[in-house]
């Protein structure tokens, strides 16, 4: 389906990007090297969410089908072996970003000169990773504006092989939101510790209390998370700490259980407040929905694909803000299999070790092809 030519400039795109790794609303770079290769396919282009690019091929009507392609890197130390490493230092590519740019690149090469039948949206979209900028593009009224009816995306995926295109009926993604806390004890001499309330243990107290959580509040068919990831305090080895900083993370598929989570976090606050006279302060943040695809198109993508290509996932506790998309418009968000075991390639998502061969971009901007075809819009 694509001829040389195209798969080496699908190449180049991916190596390029992958050298100027940017985090979310700094791809400065990363959208002028976009915006530049956009315009030389004669696109109209339109700046958004400050770094992020929308890219307009028109058709004969103007009811437009989106795909979009999330920009930013990691702040991670690369430590692949790869002869196009990233030239930004502590900072990566380490979720496959430049992978999706360079397949939305590659698509906008391939629909470039052909007669359309609608238009075609292309959303490069900055800050996935954080703080989000799928909300900002909607918020902003972008796909009101393009007349956007339905939305494709698709992330690689190092849990699948090569070749095989993950896929949900319903639920892919779970719900996030992260939490900072901090414990205000009263400090006083490590040797006399009745004289003061010791933060440390108090964290303790408090770490496993929310762990009770999930094992005993959380219907057991039912699926949730409560990560503490950080924690800092203390001064000196013979000190009763006096502040103690927690920061975590909660995610669920279910809305309820998210809110539940929540709710008993903020009431276990209080016991640990009450038993210890002490005082628990926490700032929780909502980040992202579910993604939940749209049954309709789930049945298009199997019809699409070929059976043995097709991997039915179970839904994963990873966050994505295309979730954002698919609460305004139908859509679909799959996975594409990049996992090869002889090569290399077996390294998690967010790894500094984090790599995939160029060729299963290929197959992403066959995908979009697919899609298209289907949906008779060439």
């Amino acid at each position: 389906m694509l001829n040389q030519t195209l798969k080496n400039e699908i190449k180049r795109f991916r190596h390029y990007l992958h050298q100027i790794p940017e985090l979310g609303f700094q791809e400065i770079k990363t959208q002028a090297f976009i915006k530049s290769e956009l315009l030389k396919l004669s696109f109209e282009v339109e700046e958004v969410a400050e770094t992020g690019l929308i890219a307009l091929k028109r058709g004969k009507e103007n009811q437009a089908i989106a795909f979009r392609a999330d920009m930013d890197a990691l702040a991670v130390h690369e430590k692949t072996n790869v002869d196009f490493i990233s030239t930004h230092e502590g900072r990566m590519h380490a979720c496959g970003h430049d992978g999706h740019m360079s397949i939305l690149l590659g698509f906008a090469s391939y629909i470039s000169n052909l007669q359309l039948k609608k238009d075609i949206v292309l959303i490069f979209q900055p800050a996935e990773e954080g703080p989000g900028g799928a909300k900002i593009i909607i918020q902003d009224g972008y796909l009101q504006k393009y007349h956007v009816e339905k939305i494709f995306g698709l992330h690689v995926y190092p849990e699948i092989p090569e070749g095989k295109i993950g896929l949900t009926d319903g639920v892919l993604m779970g719900q996030a939101g992260e939490f900072d806390i901090t414990i205000h004890a009263i400090s006083c001499h490590g040797a006399m510790p009745q004289n003061g309330v010791d933060g440390i243990y108090v964290a303790s107290q408090l770490i496993q209390t929310y762990q009770s959580i999930i094992s005993r509040n959380v219907n057991p068919i039912e699926s949730g998370v409560v990560t503490i990831g950080k924690i800092r305090g203390g001064e000196a080895r013979n000190v009763i700490a006096s502040k103690i900083h927690l920061n975590g993370t909660v995610r669920a598929f279910n809305g309820e259980i998210y809110d539940l989570i929540k709710k008993r976090m903020e009431v276990i606050n209080k016991g640990i407040e009450n038993m210890f006279n002490i005082q628990v302060e926490m700032v929780f943040r909502d980040l992202y929905p579910p993604l939940v695809n749209d049954h309709h198109f789930y049945l298009l993508m199997k019809k699409i694909l070929k059976e043995e290509e097709i991997i039915k996932l179970k839904p994963i506790m990873i966050s994505e803000d295309f979730s954002y998309y698919l609460q305004t418009v139908p859509g679909y968000f799959l996975m594409l299999g990049s996992r090869n075991e002889e090569l290399g390639y077996t390294y998690p998502l967010h790894s500094c070790h984090f790599n995939f061969d160029d060729k299963i971009l290929y197959r992403g901007v066959e995908l979009y092809i697919q899609i298209c075809e289907e949906l008779n819009v060439f």
